[in-house]
């Protein structure tokens, strides 16, 4: 997601490897590097100043941990200051109207219609009995409203607009009385793109805010702006007072200098990310996850979190006993599969994992997954239970089922037996991650929060 950024940091942090000690001089070299790491990614010129100026302090101050290699503590000083830097905790929205109202706002382009339904796709699933309304007050652009009424569509949310209204206030109140008198939990409202520098637009916006009286006023920024969105920020808190920010288009961006300058500059939230195209990705902005994912480090934070929301528990732990015990069956195989499935593409799951922020780079067939659950329907009960063995003949018949050939089968067998194996080993390679993770970095980089995967 940061490309260069990560890389920059990456380097640095390896041309530290091997100092015995933090002096000044190491120490400001690699402050420079940093802060240059921070200006190319478009970081705030005040907020990349004000950064290493706290590193730099504290990396030559008594903070650091002495039985640790420098590399690892500048490593956390980084993360560290970071993490601080972006809010420390999440910020989750604040509801406490009947109904509550959330209004979106920002420049043209940076995503406000799409998030919308994400946000109420977000709030849909986190809170299954309220009921959510959508009102369509973004006249400006052609097809906003035909747009918010086919992204509801897909999640079955009513879109509240009037046809051939040119005055947005008028729907926004028409909108706000609709979700009292019918019982709606919430009403979000979208906007229209506007500058900050358009006072007639602005003026406009302040009306609706206060037909509305919102309780979460989200500035929309496109992580692609960089700078010009922490400074258009600061512009609408002035006029609408934001509560807080929605960055979107991190997954397309290598720069990203938003994500970490906005909330310093407005001193207001960073609320939401979204992280790709799908209306299901929109995630709470974690603090925590962003810095590891800006350092490289993977993101087991949601990583986690996607688990627990599409994996049953008891079903979750049935298997786990089965994958230590390196007794699980081709079914199992499959079910594993379809979990997988639900929470995702195979490539953007890896990229969740420390170490491999570097996945981007290998092309993954998703259809191969397609292939391997054709071959596995197309056994026997016994075949897929393993109470016979997989012969040539068998393997023959396998391929002709799920049309695919001898080969394919071939491979899969191979994968299958490779995963057992590595099941085998996975209790020594637990304990032996465990005993590294004393050290605040296990030796290489942190997992998210300081945990290894299974102690969420």
């Amino acid at each position: 997601m940061f490309g260069s950024l990560t890389e920059k940091f990456q380097q640095m942090f390896s041309g530290l490897v091997g100092k015995k000690t933090l002096t000044e001089d190491n120490i400001s070299d690699a402050v420079r590097q940093v802060r240059l790491a921070l200006l190319d990614a478009d970081v705030n010129y005040s907020v990349a100043s004000n950064f290493v100026k706290r590193v730099k302090e504290k990396a030559i101050g008594d903070h650091l941990i002495k039985s640790v290699s420098p590399g690892q503590q500048f490593t956390k000083l980084i993360h560290d200051e970071l993490v601080a830097l972006m809010g420390s905790e999440e910020s989750p929205l604040q509801l406490t109207g009947n109904p509550n109202v959330i209004l979106l706002c920002g420049l043209q382009g940076s995503g406000k219609t799409t998030h919308c339904a994400k946000l109420a796709d977000y709030l849909r699933k986190k809170y299954v009995n309220k009921r959510i309304l959508l009102a369509a007050c973004d006249l400006q652009r052609p097809a906003a409203v035909e747009q918010l009424k086919k992204l509801a569509s897909q999640i079955d949310v009513p879109v509240f607009s009037i046809e051939g209204e040119k005055n947005p206030i008028r729907v926004a109140k028409e909108a706000m009385q609709k979700a009292k008198t019918e019982g709606f939990d919430t009403l979000i409202v979208d906007t229209a793109g506007r500058l900050s520098i358009d006072e007639e637009l602005m003026q406009q916006l302040e009306e609706i805010k206060a037909v509305v009286q919102p309780h979460e006023v989200l500035f929309v920024a496109s992580a692609a702006t960089g700078q010009d969105a922490v400074k258009t920020a600061v512009e609408f808190d002035k006029r609408v007072q934001i509560s807080g920010t929605i960055l979107t288009m991190l997954d397309g961006s290598s720069r990203a200098g938003a994500a970490i300058s906005i909330r310093e500059v407005t001193n207001k939230p960073l609320k939401f990310e979204g992280i790709g195209e799908k209306i299901g990705d929109l995630q709470l902005f974690n603090p925590h996850s962003m810095a590891d994912r800006i350092l490289g480090m993977g993101d087991v934070i949601n990583l986690v979190r996607k688990v627990q929301e599409n994996i049953d528990e008891e079903e979750g732990k049935a298997f786990e006993k089965k994958l230590l015990k390196a007794a699980f069956t081709y079914d199992d195989y499959l079910k594993q599969m379809a979990m997988v499935k639900r929470m995702g593409s195979f490539k953007s799951l890896l990229k969740m994992l420390p170490g491999m922020s570097e996945i981007s780079e290998i092309n993954f067939d998703e259809k191969e997954f397609n292939k391997i659950e054709a071959m596995i329907t197309s056994m026997t009960i016994k075949e897929r239970t393993e109470k016979v063995e997989l012969i040539p003949n068998r393997r023959r018949r396998i391929a002709i089922g799920s049309g695919t050939t001898i080969d394919d089968v071939n491979k899969m067998v191979k994968q299958f037996k490779k995963i057992k194996q590595f099941c085998k080993e996975i209790p020594g390679l637990k304990n032996q991650m465990k005993k590294s993770n004393k050290d605040p970095f296990g030796g290489k980089m942190p997992f998210a929060g300081g945990k290894m995967p299974w102690d969420f």
